[in-house]
């Protein structure tokens, strides 16, 4: 199942993170997952919610900018060889990760991670033809 996450383009510097945080809290959005990376004098931040559309309202509203892209969230072993086997998966069907992501829950069980594939519809096929767990977005979001 593809998610939709959100990506917030940040001006690097002090508090512009922590504005959208405090907005984002105060309209009541819970954040699942997220990822930071710097580009410069701009940051992306990727973030997955249960609530897209009023998330998008409220980070608009904060006056940042954001696009969203549809990602899916795997359950991979947490052992050595669990990313290997999915990009394995991937590799065969000819599919190219662009970016990813992941959380541990607890040492020794499946780790989440989420991906952003080149071929969305090509990657999940081959993902349920390897029989790699792909997570619900309620499954993912009740965790």
């Amino acid at each position: 199942m593809k998610l939709t996450q959100i990506s917030v383009f940040l001006e690097n510097r002090p508090g512009r993170l922590s504005a959208l945080a405090h907005s984002l809290a105060a309209a009541g959005v819970n954040l699942s997952t997220l990822m930071l990376s710097d580009n410069g004098e701009f940051g992306l931040l990727r973030l997955l919610t249960p609530d897209v559309e009023k998330a998008k309202t409220t980070i608009a509203a904060a006056g940042y900018a954001s696009t969203t892209t549809e990602v899916v969230a795997l359950e991979v072993p947490d052992r050595p060889g669990g990313l290997a086997t999915v990009l394995a998966a991937v590799e065969k069907a000819g599919v190219s990760v662009e970016y990813m992501y992941a959380f541990a829950e607890r040492p020794g069980t499946a780790a989440i991670m989420v991906f952003r594939f080149d071929d969305m519809d090509k990657a999940l096929h081959a993902l349920r033809a390897a029989d790699i767990g792909i997570c619900q977005a309620v499954k993912l979001f009740e965790r």
